[in-house]
């Protein structure tokens, strides 16, 4: 609690310091509008409305006090230095610049600044007539002791006219950061919005597939008490039971990932769809590998499909292997088109290929060519359930081994995956 206390203060004053070091920077470009006069306009306020703006200080008013001392200060050791004017005549001329930031924070602090920061046109008139006081206290302060006589309607009209300048300049200025803050938000409440409803649509496809798991252990469990195999059917039950608990644990993960998302759709998705998810999906099983995988796609061909689950679990299949076959860099390319009233599915990585006697086995299950750090083999199914898939969608899996990677041409037809 001391060190956030302690952080929080650090903050703060490291903002005051930036306001009143810019400021005082920032006054020093500056414009004489009266001849003979040394009223000046310079780009200081502008700066310190700014900051003010950004900033946010706990109290304005002090900020105000501190930052006219300051330019104050500033311009008097400058004149003290470089013209040889007696130092009473110096503060005089100097001393009304501190009653401009002094006055004009004041006037922010008694307006709630909040309140206005979502309407501009607003915010950039309530700054206008605080900078107009302001100057004119400033410049009648001048005036009075410094006994000059050009007090005329120009002079008006010249602080009107900058204040209004200035103010908006500002106020814009200040909008179009905070738009732009705005969208980066969103385009990353966007990016995190999609990453998740990628990541929903997976779950509800193993969600299905633990739902036909779950049968299919229970039959088997079934089957095996029917031929006394008791232990047998204790040990299938007991699976059956293990993955009816993790599908239930999914349900409540899937429940809480929709609220997040809200997302509502129907069952149907457009093949381009699905073909971006399997992208998404693999460009960041690609990033957790440590590999550099850029994943190309075209796509000439677009249409609403219900097969989603099977296409996802198909290409993701295939586009995965691929990723695991390339061994640091490479290249995925996806081409999907219609020929002959079928889809067809070609999809082209650099990795280390099949070898020609390999080929014949490659949808064998437990075939594999992947072992973990330990030596292990893996399962070897990944293949073989795309084969079936594609079988079940009635069409046909062939490949092409080349000199540097491996061609998927996959087919199925149209009639089987259009809506």
């Amino acid at each position: 609690m001391f060190f956030k206390r302690h952080q929080l203060a650090s903050n703060k004053w490291s903002a005051l310091i930036i306001t009143i070091l810019i400021t005082v920077i920032a006054s020093e470009f500056k414009v004489i509008p009266f001849n003979g006069e040394d009223f000046r306009f310079g780009l200081g306020s502008a700066a310190f409305f700014f900051l003010l703006l950004i900033f946010q200080p706990a109290s304005i008013i002090f900020t105000g006090f501190l930052t006219g001392v300051a330019v104050v200060v500033v311009r008097i050791g400058e004149d003290m230095l470089f013209t040889s004017n007696p130092f009473w005549w110096v503060l005089e001329n100097h001393l009304p610049a501190f009653l401009f930031y002094f006055l004009f924070a004041v006037g922010l602090s008694v307006i709630p600044i909040d309140r206005f920061k979502t309407a501009p046109l607003l915010l950039g008139a309530i700054a206008t007539v605080l900078e107009f006081t302001a100057n004119s206290m400033e410049y009648f302060v001048r005036y009075l002791l410094l006994n000059h006589v050009s007090f005329e309607f120009r002079e008006w009209v010249l602080l009107a006219l900058v204040a209004i300048f200035r103010s908006y300049f500002v106020v814009g200025l200040y909008s179009s950061i905070t738009i732009m803050e705005h969208n980066k938000r969103m385009r990353e409440m966007l990016k995190v919005g999609s990453n998740l409803y990628a990541e929903t649509l997976y779950l509800q496809k193993s969600m299905n597939h633990i739902e036909q798991i779950t049968a299919s252990s229970y039959d088997l469990y079934r089957q095996l008490k029917k031929h006394e195999y008791h232990s047998l059917s204790v040990q299938a039950l007991h699976i059956a039971q293990e993955i009816h608990e993790v599908k239930k644990d999914s349900q409540r993960i899937l429940a809480g990932m929709e609220k997040i998302t809200k997302t509502k759709r129907g069952e149907y998705y457009f093949l381009s769809e699905v073909l971006e998810l399997v992208i998404h999906a693999n460009e960041k099983y690609s990033e957790l590998l440590k590999k550099q995988v850029a994943i190309h796609s075209a796509i000439s061909i677009d249409f609403e499909t219900e097969k989603q689950v099977p296409l996802l679990a198909l290409l993701n299949n295939v586009v995965a292997n691929a990723v695991e076959a390339i061994l640091i860099n490479g290249e995925i390319n996806i081409n999907v088109y219609e020929e002959s009233q079928n889809i067809w599915f070609v999809i082209r990585d650099t990795g280390e290929g099949i070898s020609q006697e390999d080929q014949a086995i490659v949808f064998e299950p437990g075939y594999t060519t992947k072992f973990n750090d330990q030596g292990v083999a893996a399962t070897g199914i990944g293949l073989s359930h795309t084969q079936e898939i594609v079988h079940i969608l009635e069409g046909n899996i062939l490949i092409e081994s080349l000199e540097n990677g491996v061609v998927f041409n996959i087919n199925i037809p149209t009639k089987n995956l259009r809506r």
